[in-house]
């Protein structure tokens, strides 16, 4: 009786584990997209007062290039390949700020761009290497996106091909980038991907295969017409980034020596996890309960008495699957890295 016992409440331990695994993928594929596209609506508002607010405190200039003629391109998008200029008085991006908004038509991307390559960032949207050039710039600037989480905006990364075009729009003008090789492959650790290639071009990395983190895929496009000159202060803030991060690699030579960023975890997640995880605990227990108490009230021979039994659950479920998305979201930032 008491080895019965003893295996019935392991059995229903593991299927309990295994149903929670189950749903924890299931956040992970399709539940984080929810984090992203509030995110996204965020971010696109804010992006339109960034361009806003461009748009009445510069005087626009056009150029056309001095280099030789770029690919021929659709006539709806030829009025991209003049950049707007940047007076000195355009404002310096922030970490976390919207930069630009990214399309790519051959796959169905348009969304807004962030910066900082971090995970925290890359849950928003596509994120932008602060130590790289903005999109549009003069230099290699590269960003960063997930393929199978968090709204999945790279999910088609290697579905492109060469002359398939790459538009940026940023404060300072609209940008079109031809893709100029298939989509590769490199390792983690390759981040020679990123340095500047002594040409104008946008690289955006991702992880590959899907639903791994073993490599990288990374997808070039070269621009078409004269780059946007740096903002005012934006070589500087770039150079204190970058000795910063010869100071953190020398303190932590793992912290940022992968593309992608920074894939440690989140440790301030490991207290709201376990209180959400109780929270959790708490109220199946509490649902639990009541439908003890309710059969017990019943009795057995009542007609219909599953439907009395069984109504805590169906009251309880929503506010545990709430309690559960909590739950996975600090569970998740104490992963090392999504894909």
């Amino acid at each position: 009786m008491v080895l019965s016992r003893v295996l019935g409440a392991m059995g229903r331990v593991l299927v309990t584990a295994g149903v929670l695994t189950l749903l924890f993928v299931a956040y992970q594929l399709w539940g984080t997209n929810i984090h992203t596209a509030r995110a996204q609506e965020s971010l696109e508002r804010e992006f339109e007062q960034v361009l806003a607010t461009a748009s009445t405190t510069t005087a626009p200039t056009t150029t056309t290039s001095t280099t030789a003629p770029g690919p021929t391109i659709p006539g709806e998008v030829q009025d991209m390949v003049a950049p707007v200029l940047a007076p000195a008085d355009l404002p310096l991006p922030s970490y976390g700020d919207p930069i630009a908004q990214l399309k790519i038509p051959r796959i169905g991307v348009d969304t807004v761009v962030v910066e900082g390559e971090t995970l925290e960032q890359l849950k928003r949207g596509p994120a932008h290497y602060e130590g790289t050039p903005l999109p549009g710039q003069r230099g290699n600037s590269a960003i960063a996106g997930h393929r199978t989480t968090y709204g999945a905006p790279f999910h088609n990364l290697d579905k492109l091909a060469p002359g398939d075009q790459i538009i940026v729009e940023t404060m300072q003008g609209k940008f079109v980038y031809e893709v100029d090789v298939p989509p590769f492959i490199v390792k983690p650790e390759q981040v020679e991907v990123l340095d500047d290639k002594g040409d104008n071009r946008i690289t955006l990395t991702a992880c590959h295969p899907k639903y791994s983190l073993k490599e990288r895929i990374i997808v070039t496009g070269v621009l078409v017409g004269q780059p946007a000159p740096p903002i005012e202060g934006q070589e500087e803030a770039r150079q204190e980034a970058a000795e910063l991060a010869s100071e953190n690699a020398e303190a932590n030579p793992a912290a940022r020596s992968e593309i992608d960023g920074e894939f440690t975890a989140d440790t301030g997640s490991r207290g709201p996890a376990i209180l959400w995880g109780l929270v959790c605990a708490g109220v199946w227990l509490a649902a639990w309960a009541a439908s003890k108490a309710l059969d017990a009230k019943v009795g057995r021979r009542r007609k219909n008495r599953w439907l009395l039994t069984w109504s805590p659950y169906v009251v309880g479920l929503p506010i545990f699957l709430v309690c559960l998305y909590a739950f996975f979201e600090h569970v998740a930032n104490l992963l090392p890295a999504s894909f």
